[in-house]
């Protein structure tokens, strides 16, 4: 149906035909036979059934013959006829301008609806490349909406996951797909929106959204069996560390105890200072790897907020060195004095540093020194731990910084395998980083920590 705006053009746009057409007539007349002249009526019909319709087209049709035979056939200004046959040839004249018409509308729908179909075809594919790119669909809603509503004619549409009720001054349109509606397009309610285009068109973006809908919930479904499956893996490395870290200081230290306090043993006072030290050095022992499970359980939730300060690095390094008792005496410190303080928790990053260091020292022969060297980067100062032990293969680089993960080389060497993971927590919370390097000598660890911006003068 043709809206009103159309009707004012096409009417006078119709009749400015046929009369553009009788004049074109009369001015043949005096050449051509009149009656063969009333085909030339169809350069009006045609034009306006192609742009107006076949309705419109009839009725020039019909005008374009009662002006032929008012002006041109005799006797004039009459609509009556001398010839019978001129009866019969303005019959033939407006049943042909009444199926050209119909033939051009035709032809123009057709048309219409392949471009229709067409505008249809690239916005589903369009929009399936801009879902299939999104990760979350959600974000391109409000261009899907877009484009649905550029296909149905509705300016101001916008497009809505799952079923959604309209508001007052609009129309709620659904997107069902395998028995559920999968998003809703809301449009004014006034917009001309072709009922049998959107039957057409909406099943299938509502297909579209349906898979990407539903792959979104296959990766979440992935992501949370991950997550449950690393959370048993991690609960079952913890298990059995806490059966043989805790139970073997705990040992240690019942046996002590239980000796001290037996009666019926002779002890003096060496053996008695001997025990004590005993339960002192396991009860540390046993204080280090809870306060390792502490310090993990928070990063890996995430609860860890770094207090930093501007400190120089060879204050750093000392405060680790402290922590080492004894074995410190083996590293060796080589540190540019010039070396840019960094902006770090101390605390936290003194832990790193004594984790590597103890780490170095553990794996590395007797009497063998650990090296720390430092070297400056344009925005990033690097700590190189540096030992002489066997190293770490391929395959150990890869998964050393996971938790509970012990060296295969370490042979007796004791460790809850969690300090490396610790480090490389407590780095990168302090906006570091902790990597290992091969350069075939050993073990070899590079600390790298972000240089504080200069203080203007």
């Amino acid at each position: 149906m043709k809206t009103r705006a159309e009707l004012l053009v096409g009417v006078p746009a119709a009749a400015g035909a046929v009369a553009l057409v009788t004049a074109a007539v009369a001015a043949l007349e005096p050449h051509v036979p009149v009656l063969s002249l009333g085909v030339l009526y169809l350069f009006a019909v045609v034009p306006v059934a192609v742009l107006w319709g076949s309705g419109l087209a009839a009725l020039v049709s019909v005008a374009s013959m009662l002006a032929f035979n008012w002006f041109l056939l005799p006797p004039r200004h009459t609509f009556h006829l001398r010839e019978s046959a001129n009866w019969l040839a303005l019959a033939v004249y407006l049943a042909t301008g009444v199926v050209v018409g119909m033939l051009a509308a035709r032809a123009r729908r057709q048309r219409e609806d392949a471009e229709q179909r067409r505008a249809e075809a690239h916005a589903i594919a369009d929009a399936a490349a801009d879902l299939l790119r999104a990760v979350d669909p959600d974000a391109e809603l409000a261009r899907l909406g877009q484009l649905a509503g550029a296909v149905l004619d509705a300016d101001g549409a916008r497009l809505e996951l799952g079923a959604r009720d309209a508001g007052p001054s609009e129309r709620a349109l659904p997107l069902e797909a395998r028995l559920r509606t999968v998003a809703t397009l809301l449009v004014d309610v006034d917009a001309p929106v072709d009922d049998a285009v959107a039957r057409r068109f909406l099943p299938a973006l509502a297909a579209l959204l349906a898979v990407v809908v539903d792959r979104r919930a296959l990766e979440a479904e992935a992501l949370e069996a991950e997550a449950l499956r690393r959370s048993d893996a991690l609960k079952t490395a913890l298990l059995r560390a806490v059966s043989h870290d805790l139970r073997s200081p705990l040992t240690a230290i019942l046996a002590s105890a239980g000796a001290l306090g037996n009666a019926e043993l002779l002890l003096d006072e060496a053996d008695r200072a001997a025990l004590a030290g005993a339960i002192r050095e396991e009860a540390e022992r046993l204080d280090r790897v809870v306060g390792d499970l502490l310090d993990l359980s928070r990063l890996e939730a995430g609860a860890v907020e770094p207090h930093r300060e501007l400190w120089p690095l060879d204050e750093l390094v000392g405060q680790a060195l402290g922590t080492l008792g004894e074995d410190a005496a083996r590293v060796v410190v080589e540190l540019d004095p010039e070396a840019p303080p960094v902006r770090v928790d101390a605390a936290q990053i003194e832990r790193v540093l004594a984790n590597l260091l103890g780490n170095a020292l553990k794996f590395s022969p007797s009497g063998t020194p650990v090296v720390v060297r430092a070297e400056r980067g344009a925005t990033e100062l690097r700590v190189h731990v540096i030992d002489r032990g066997p190293g770490l293969t391929p395959e150990e680089r890869g998964v050393v910084f996971q938790p509970f993960r012990r060296g295969e080389r370490a042979g007796a060497a004791r460790g809850s395998g969690v300090g490396l993971a610790i480090a490389r927590g407590f780095a990168e919370a302090n906006g570091g980083q902790l990597w290992t390097q091969d350069d075939g000598t050993g073990g070899h660890f590079v600390l790298a920590l972000p240089v504080a911006e200069a203080i203007p003068a």
